[in-house]
């Protein structure tokens, strides 16, 4: 006769179990659109660097990297995840989704949160410095010392004018602009060296608005002013929001999502913290 040992194990070493693949599959049992398969929607396209040449499955990407270690740590292995596509908005709306969870850089808010379910935040968004390729500015040091130095714009009324005046406080008078558009359209001209946007906002900058941008470097988190969250996306009342918030507390106990950050976000993709203190 067999007897299991799995209950008394259970109380001795539940935390063990919890985090456990086998646990976590079991979380996730007749809770997911299709038994023993995960289905991740992403943008329609998805950009660089949170999807690499718009293919998530590649595991390649901040978001595409991070999506696969909520899934590792909710049991699923990568070739029992499924990709589908939507467009930002579309997945804000109410009702039936075509995914278990939707990855697209959306910050959390309580309006949202009224008509969907967020999980626990995967990453909270950093202030960044862009300037010009081929400006002065580009040689610039990754220090607060530095950059203060530097002539800054901003948009009025913004959280980068509130955190150029309140914390990073340059030399020289911050010029102040109507909108966002007349901030890039200053730098373009030469008559800033610089701005500090998001760094969501920053990459698409450099990326689609500001012909030779570069980021410069990235401010701690904590030197942020009212930052923004983003979680993943569920339909409302989802019961696999439990298992998802499990995993992503799992992967940041861990590190793995920082180290995640790290390659797509940080150091590795050529963007250093700025050292505000120096």
């Amino acid at each position: 006769m067999k007897f299991s040992y799995l209950p008394f194990f259970s109380l001795l070493f539940g935390c063990t179990l919890i985090a456990s693949p086998v646990y976590a599959q079991d979380c996730a049992a007749g809770k997911t659109l299709t038994e023993g398969r995960l289905t991740i929607a992403t943008g329609n396209p998805a950009y660089a660097p949170w999807v690499m040449d718009d293919d998530p499955a590649s595991g390649k990407g901040f978001e595409a990297a991070t999506a696969y270690a909520v899934a590792a740590a909710m049991g699923f292995k990568s070739d029992a995840v499924d990709w589908v596509r939507t467009s930002f908005d579309e997945a804000i709306q109410p009702g039936v989704k075509d995914f278990d969870f939707n990855i697209q850089q959306y910050s959390i808010n309580s309006d949202r949160d009224k008509v969907i379910d967020f999980s626990e935040p995967y990453y909270t968004t950093a202030v960044a410095v862009v300037v010009k390729s081929g400006s002065s500015a580009e040689t610039t040091e990754p220090t607060g010392s530095a950059l203060r130095k530097l002539r800054f714009g901003a948009a009025a009324g913004t959280t980068s004018q509130t955190f150029l005046s309140e914390v990073l406080k340059p030399e020289q008078d911050l010029l102040i602009y109507d909108d966002n558009a007349d901030v890039i359209a200053a730098i373009s001209a030469n008559q800033i060296d610089a701005l500090v946007f998001d760094l969501p906002s920053a990459l698409f900058a450099t990326a689609v608005q500001i012909d030779g941008g570069k980021i410069l470097g990235q401010f701690p988190v904590e030197a942020s002013i009212e930052p923004d969250n983003f979680g993943l996306l569920m339909a409302e009342g989802n019961p696999l929001k439990s298992c998802v918030d499990e995993a992503i507390e799992k992967i940041r106990g861990d590190n793995t999502l920082s180290e995640i950050e790290s390659t797509w976000l940080g150091d590795g993709a050529g963007v250093p913290v700025i050292d505000l203190a120096n």
